[in-house]
Order: C-alpha cells, then sequence, then structure tokens
C-alpha cells in the first residue's frame, strides 16, 4: 500500500474523497499543531478540516459539520506507533 496520503480523504461514504482501505489502516490528524480525533473530513491544500458541530443533526440525519481553516498535516497511525516504540 502507498506510504503517502491524499490531499483530501473523507469518513462519509457518500463522498467522492472516501477510501475505505486508507480509513481502516488509521489516519491521524495534527492541526495547528494538536491532535484532532473528531475530524470527518480533511484537505491539505486548502488548509482545513471539517469536525461535526456538537449533536446537531441535519434533515437527513448526518451530523451538522464546521469549516476550519489552519495548518493541516495527515499520518498513519501505524506509523506513529512504530515510532514511538
Amino acid at each position: 500500500m502507498s506510504e503517502t496520503l491524499p490531499d483530501r480523504l473523507s469518513v462519509d461514504p457518500k463522498s467522492p474523497f472516501h477510501d475505505e482501505a486508507l480509513l481502516a489502516r488509521g489516519i491521524g490528524i495534527r492541526f495547528n499543531g494538536e491532535e484532532r480525533t473528531t475530524v470527518e473530513e480533511y484537505c491539505v491544500s486548502e488548509g482545513w478540516i471539517r469536525v461535526a458541530a456538537g449533536k446537531s443533526l441535519d434533515r437527513r440525519g448526518r451530523p451538522i459539520t464546521l469549516k476550519i481553516k489552519g495548518e493541516v498535516v495527515p499520518y498513519f497511525l501505524d506509523g506513529a506507533q512504530e515510532e514511538a516504540t
């Protein structure tokens, strides 16, 4: 499997940027220097992440998301665990 992450990735299966194989491997996001675990979608080149806005849902039952701009650094979780040991 490739060691490079895509520029844009989403956890929503209906999104064209969804990749089940990458998500199953484990992806971590560092946003503005801190770890974020609630990221729904990210884009490195445009510098934003989408996160759920509390427990609010839209009329289709999906979480309402907010787009936050900043520095996005995605990484593989298994690679971070290997470096720590």
